[in-house]
């Protein structure tokens, strides 16, 4: 399983970007699929995640703001984010947990991060 993240970038305040996550290969399924993302010095928090019911789990400070969703391929996710703030800068990883055919249900997935800059 390969996780290929992209949509960052520069937006300015209050703007919106989409962000999209696909998962390469096949014989696999995502059960759980998510997004988090990390500032310099920071640990990285979760942001959105959604699960194989589609039942979406959100941040705090991002909660009706951003929208996570899966596509109909259930191995690509999704992240709008709305009425964007500087402090959401940062860099974004998408997430996922797999079943199938070679992949054990416990291990973690991770893209290679997409840069967001949201300029004040």
């Amino acid at each position: 399983v390969q996780l290929q993240a992209s949509g960052g970038g520069l937006a300015e305040t209050g703007g919106s970007l989409i962000l999209s996550c696909a998962a390469s290969g096949s014989g696999f399924i995502a059960s759980n699929l998510g997004w988090y993302r990390q500032t310099p010095g920071k640990e990285r928090e979760l942001v959105a995640r959604i699960d194989a019911d589609d039942r979406t789990d959100y941040e705090l400070s991002v909660k009706d703001r951003f929208t996570i969703s899966r596509g109909s391929d259930k191995n690509t996710v999704y992240l709008r984010m709305n009425s964007l703030k500087p402090e959401d800068s940062a860099v974004y990883f998408c997430h996922g947990r797999f079943t199938g055919w070679g992949v054990r249900p416990s291990d973690d997935y991770w893209g290679q991060g997409t840069l967001v800059t949201v300029s004040s």
